[in-house]
């Protein structure tokens, strides 16, 4: 069995940053992701909005809190989990992305989402002999 997810889209608000009672932090957030679909489909060319629940935990987590904020485009690598709760007697099904990896995305000109990455070039002190 195999499950893992992988997802590019834009937050819809900002990370919800909390710890458990023994001190584990959790951040929880939701992706827009669009979804275009195939030529042949009944509404072709019509595009769609997904909105994924996401969930991170520990060091991954204080970093989703502290660097990302609504609209921010991010790259979500983790697993699916369906999980069953009761609210106001009602039995109610909740499924959410588990987040292993997370990656800050930047914008083109064009509005289509890239990797943020940095380059710099070692200092003389840091090459080594």
């Amino acid at each position: 069995m195999y499950n893992k997810v992988f997802l590019i889209g834009n937050l819809t608000r900002d990370p919800e940053l909390r710890y458990t009672p023994a001190g584990i932090p959790v951040a929880r957030f939701a992706l827009a992701v669009n979804r275009i679909p195939r030529k042949g489909a009944t509404e072709e060319g019509r595009q769609t909005v997904d909105f994924i629940n996401i969930v991170t935990w520990r060091r991954l987590a204080e970093i989703c809190g502290e660097y990302l904020k609504k609209g921010s485009p991010v790259a979500i690598e983790g697993r699916l989990q369906i999980r069953s709760y009761e609210k106001d007697g009602e039995k109610r099904t909740m499924a959410e992305v588990i987040g292993d990896t997370m990656q800050m995305l930047s914008r083109r000109q064009g509005g289509a989402p890239t990797p943020q990455t940095e380059t710099s070039k070692p200092s003389e002190d840091e090459i080594p002999f």
